[in-house]
């Protein structure tokens, strides 16, 4: 009992270096190179499968599930919680919503002891404005800071209802059974604000009639002012308050002329799903995946193999298909380092939630045990010691 006990102290202290060369056992997942993973696991409503490839010098993504209480309230809502956070220009965005949304999330679920839509858009832009302190906090000395950003795509199972909100081009996607014909259908379930769509497009000209240059095709492709794709984001501070769209800030995000509104928007588009026993997993990815998968092809993926490892065979997928663009074979394609295989394809972050309509039915009444695992990260049951819960970055060890 006490060689069990000291074995476990050790395995929390141990320095983060160390976590990696032993992060092969099932709990706080598997590496292998640029690739993280846990190919199955257990939240509240069923099975789930989770997935990380770097490519970038520092992982911009981050992501994490949570089951179990969804407010700090013993009587409050139960359920599971998604969070896929594709950052751009740097890490620090999605790092700090990783470390920040999910608490806000149970604060305000807490203030009104139930989960809504609102609690989800109370606790984006919660996130947001703590965000804005920081920035402003960094800015003398660290002034790069305000044009980092993420995009943020949240899932949260409660009772027989599934909430999905977004910012950003990342993506979840419903697999629904057809019985008449045993096909599995993909459905969208969020809403994208990426300048290459052409209603988000229209949405920015609506918001800026006075300015024409508001969305500008650059190499073939559709940026707002010309620098980012994407509309909506938690962060990008220097295209949301003008007094961060100065020097010291490089003079490449700078605007020449000022503005009298934010440019972006923290605000998700939040839509809800009561959930149907012929529901059969839901993907959220990072946009990394959908720029080399369809929704049906990501899909018939998983429907059409086992359920462990289902995110590990979609990022495998993806990495197969961005080799082919560039003529070159998968194996020649994982050789290459974070940083260079950028040049290839984007970081990469997938979580396939498997779900079980009877424990989707009796969700609300489980009081299970609690899941927290971060991508790259680290498990973390509740009766942990605090220690084991320092989140992991994946390194390219």
């Amino acid at each position: 009992m006490l060689s069990a006990l000291m074995n476990l102290l050790t395995a929390c202290w141990r320095p983060s270096s160390d976590r990696y060369i032993h992060a092969g056992s099932d709990p706080v997942g598997r590496q292998d190179g640029l690739l993280w993973y846990k190919d199955t696991g257990q939240h509240l409503t069923g099975e789930f499968s989770m997935a990380v490839v770097q490519a970038n010098n520092l992982l911009e993504d981050q992501s994490q599930i949570e089951s179990g209480p969804l407010s700090s309230l013993e009587s409050g809502p139960y359920g599971a919680f998604v969070g896929v956070y594709d950052g751009h220009g740097g890490p620090e965005t999605s790092r700090y919503i990783n470390d920040h949304l999910f608490h806000h999330l149970k604060r305000f679920a807490s203030e009104q002891q139930s989960m809504s839509a609102d609690v989800i858009r109370k606790a984006y832009q919660a996130t947001e404005e703590g965000f804005f302190s920081l920035v402003t906090k960094q800015w003398p000395k660290k002034p790069q800071i305000a044009a980092v950003g993420s995009c943020c795509l949240v899932g949260v199972i409660c009772g027989e209802t599934l909430y999905v909100a977004n910012v950003g081009d990342s993506r979840a996607v419903l697999g629904r059974l057809v019985k008449a014909t045993g096909e599995v259908l993909a459905i969208q379930l969020s809403a994208e604000h990426n300048a290459s769509i052409e209603s988000v497009r229209q949405e920015l000209f609506s918001l800026h009639p006075d300015d024409s240059q508001i969305v500008v095709l650059k190499h073939n492709v559709w940026r707002i002012k010309g620098l980012i794709q994407v509309s909506r984001s938690i962060g990008d501070v220097y295209l949301k308050k003008a007094e961060f769209n100065r020097e010291p800030l490089y003079a490449k995000f700078r605007l020449r002329e000022p503005f009298r509104r934010p440019i972006l928007s923290a605000e998700p588009s939040v839509s809800v799903h009561p959930l149907q026993p012929h529901d059969q997993f839901v993907i959220f990815a990072s946009d990394g995946l959908w720029e080399h998968l369809s929704n049906q092809e990501a899909v018939s993926i998983v429907q059409n193999h086992p359920r462990n490892g289902s995110a590990r065979r979609l990022v495998k997928a993806a990495l197969q298909e961005a080799a082919k663009k560039r003529e070159m074979r998968y194996s020649d394609l994982k050789k290459i380092d974070r940083g260079v295989r950028r040049h290839f394809h984007d970081d990469i972050t997938v979580i396939v939630l498997f779900l079980d309509s009877n424990l989707v039915s009796k969700a609300s009444s489980i009081r299970g045990p609690t899941l927290s695992l971060r991508g790259g990260g680290i498990n973390v049951p509740s009766n942990s010691l605090a220690p084991c819960a320092t989140p992991m970055e994946l390194s390219a060890s």
